[in-house]
């Protein structure tokens, strides 16, 4: 069953990226109400001046935009696109770029939504996705980014998607999203066409998957990077916690060209493992690296989904110390989050293993000043949990924001779908 779902979102993928360039070119002419890719828009290349000259948080660039029809109905929200000031994983200024969601009748929190990007391209970024079509979209080979945001709407949260991945596309890279997401949250707070109370403002993150990876990197990182962040719940699913274990499971089976593209989004943000791809790629391996150079998720799960990802270089590349060190740094559970946590994995996810997830739950709670809510799921797998699961964290993340205690500092359920009940 859940092989021959992938086989068919593989499928749909393969014949939509027949029908176009997996990238927009510049010679193209766009087609009717679409809109130049990041590439080709200067509000994604702010001069490096202005960027040093801003802290990070800080505005660089606004500008108000119209979501596309992607969910079969308008989102009850005006929408703006931000650009600001923030760090890579060696605290050096970047700009990041993030989309402003207000609900109509909004009551002042803010959700920082995390879509699972998991590309390498930048014309894959939730900001250039959500004003295209969901056929456009799909034709580029990514996903809806928006697919949650009408629950968090309709409940008057206004809500931040930030480009989390960077200007280099650089999947999987925990430190560096961290970084992205929590400055997402400060140019919100200080937008103020949003009317958000500034740094008092509740906020909660939440992320499935790929999205995953600046939710529990920043609820992690953020006492030391952005203390002054109201952060007041944090929701993460399919949670990527030790890219080493998912790499090492991954191969060879149906996720194996996501995970490919992984370390390929890992050296655009470590200058060593880059370097070492490439000098010591095996033919095939310097094939596949220029393939999925610049593709989004789509298109990466369906080249090569069974890949063994050693054949990448010459000796393996899995085992090797230069990108067993950036696996170390890109692991979760250096620190605990001291706000409230909501954890949700598949029992039987065939992607993303459930057992890092668990070493995490459990080396959280041996805090005694942790709360953690821990539900292993026994009737879903990766593709369908988090659509299961969005009434229950909606329920939770409503408790978060009016300030119901938690019953219990860490609790871990075993249920048969997460689907039922509160």
């Amino acid at each position: 069953m859940v092989f021959a779902r992938w086989c068919a979102l593989a499928g749909t993928a393969i014949s939509m990226l027949l029908a176009l360039p997996a990238a927009p070119s510049a010679a193209e002419p766009e087609l009717p109400g679409a809109v130049a890719p990041p590439e080709q828009d200067p509000f994604y290349r702010p001069s490096a001046d202005l960027v040093t000259s801003k802290r990070p948080g800080e505005i660089l660039a606004a500008r108000p935009v119209a979501i596309a029809n992607q969910l079969g109905g308008a989102l009850a929200a005006e929408a703006w696109q931000v650009s600001y000031r923030s760090g890579n994983s060696a605290d050096q200024p970047i700009a990041a770029v993030a989309t402003l969601l207000k609900p109509f009748a909004g009551n002042g929190k803010l959700v920082s939504l995390h879509a699972a990007e998991d590309s390498t391209g930048l014309f894959c970024a939730p900001s250039y996705t959500v004003r295209r079509s969901a056929q456009a979209g799909l034709l580029d080979g990514q996903i809806d980014p928006l697919r949650s945001a009408p629950a968090l709407l309709a409940q008057g949260w206004t809500v931040v998607v930030p480009d989390h991945q960077g200007p280099n596309s650089a999947f999987a890279h925990g430190p560096l999203a961290a970084r992205i997401a929590l400055d997402g949250i400060r140019a919100a707070e200080r937008f103020g066409p949003l009317h958000l109370p500034g740094a008092a403002t509740e906020v909660a993150m939440w992320g499935y998957s790929g999205g995953s990876i600046p939710t529990l990197h920043g609820a992690e990182l953020r006492s030391a990077y952005a203390p002054e962040v109201n952060l007041v719940g944090v929701v993460s699913g399919g949670t990527d916690v030790d890219l080493e274990v998912l790499s090492r499971e991954a191969n060879k089976g149906p996720g194996a060209g996501l995970v490919a593209a992984a370390i390929i989004g890992l050296a655009r943000e470590e200058p060593e493992l880059d370097a070492y791809l490439w000098v010591n790629a095996t033919p095939r391996g310097r094939q596949l690296l220029t393939a999925k150079d610049r593709g989004c998720v789509l298109h990466q799960a369906a080249l090569e989904p069974f890949l063994d990802i050693d054949s990448l270089v010459q000796g393996g590349i899995l085992h090797t110390p230069v990108l067993r060190a950036v696996f170390d740094r890109t692991r979760m559970g250096k620190s605990v989050p001291d706000t409230p946590v909501f954890l949700y994995h598949a029992t039987a996810d065939w992607l993303v293993p459930i057992g890092p997830a668990d070493a995490l739950a459990s080396s959280y709670c041996r805090d005694p000043a942790a709360r953690v809510t821990y539900i292993r799921d026994h009737a879903s797998e990766h593709l369908s949990l988090n659509t299961l699961a969005e009434n229950r964290v909606i329920a939770w993340l409503r408790d978060r924001f009016a300030g119901v205690p938690m019953e219990d500092n860490c609790t871990v359920t075993d249920m048969g779908s997460i689907a039922l009940g509160r």
